[in-house]
């Protein structure tokens, strides 16, 4: 167990260097020089001072709920390690699971003809699809489903937002999200296995899908933070922007379970949850007009549990146990 922790904590800082994490150095320079544009449209007296101030403000990197983002980091990785590693779906099992499904179905297979590069640009394009779309599905399920939102509330319960808000989840969120990118992947791979034959390879930047890799060049760290960009009507009709993701946090009971995408927008199209940023004025974030309670980390991971069993157990049970409750107060 200890070793296990070590490493784990030993590793930690590598996410700055894996272009798979959304906090990778150059994800964070691109989020750098856009923060820099959205400064400079500005109407207000600027200078690089001012700058600074207006990005890194401490009123919102060192609020109560950013020290908790941080911690969560950290403590998050360490739980993942020591008790969610053996239990995790992996993707090889599910992609050779599927890939006998369709044989069973449909036959032994007899892999298309196609170029390398158009086989490269197809599998490329169905992982990011189905990631982008589990993704949705999942984030969709985590605010519609009472007892799974009691676990997704724990971020959204942060006050302010920073790039480490990402980092804010339940380990049991976490969980689900490593197995629906097992599927995802696992799926698209199966797939492509029986059409394709064993040439399957991706298009990428630094070993990351060069869609994500794009996408997070495009801002992704600024979707949790306090600096508004918007990507301009047309283009939010089709692919979330920073200033959309931040509605998505906002306290305003309007602006609940909208934008749940991630990357594309048309899914939210297609379940009608999708707002645009000139579609809203100024928000405060939260979970709303209520205390979610996260008030420590142990409240963060203990609360979600007690309330999302609660959320099972029928109603009438729990008024009775109240009844019996304010019985023996009274007696």
């Amino acid at each position: 167990m200890i070793d296990t922790i070590w490493q784990t904590l030993a590793q930690t800082p590598g996410y700055l260097f894996d272009p798979n994490k959304r906090i990778f150095i150059g994800y964070i320079v691109m989020a750098f020089f856009l923060a820099l544009c959205v400064y400079g449209m500005r109407k207000s007296k600027k200078s690089a001072h001012g700058f600074f101030r207006f990005l890194f403000a401490k009123k919102i990197w060192w609020a109560p709920s950013a020290r908790q983002d941080y911690q969560l980091w950290l403590y998050n990785r360490i739980l993942k390690a020591l008790l969610f590693g053996p239990i995790v779906l992996t993707m090889v099992p599910i992609a050779l699971a599927t890939t006998e499904l369709i044989e069973s179905v449909f036959g032994a297979p007899s892999p298309w003809q196609l170029s390398n590069w158009s086989v490269v640009v197809i599998f490329t394009l169905l992982l990011f699809i189905a990631d982008d779309f589990s993704r949705f599905l999942l984030h969709y399920a985590l605010h519609k489903v009472p007892f799974l939102w009691h676990y997704h509330k724990v971020h959204h319960s942060a006050k302010v937002l920073t790039p480490f808000t990402i980092y804010r989840s339940h380990p049991f969120e976490s969980y689900l999200y490593a197995c629906r990118m097992a599927l995802a992947q696992g799926i698209v791979v199966g797939l492509c296995f029986y059409l394709f034959g064993t040439q399957l390879s991706m298009f990428d930047v630094l070993g990351a899908n060069v869609f994500v890799f794009a996408f997070n060049a495009m801002g992704s760290n600024l979707r949790h933070s306090h600096v508004w960009l918007s990507w301009g009507r047309r283009t939010e009709n089709w692919f979330i922007s920073p200033a959309q993701h931040q509605i998505h946090h906002s306290d305003n009971p309007k602006h609940f379970d909208t934008n749940l995408g991630s990357a594309l927008a048309i899914w939210d199209k297609l379940f009608g949850t999708l707002i645009r940023a000139d579609q809203v004025g100024k928000i405060t974030i939260g979970v709303g007009n209520y205390d979610a309670g996260h008030h420590s980390i142990w409240a963060i991971y203990t609360k979600p549990i007690i309330d999302s069993f609660k959320s099972v157990i029928p109603k009438r049970i729990r008024l009775a146990k109240k009844s019996t409750e304010i019985s023996n107060k009274t007696v």
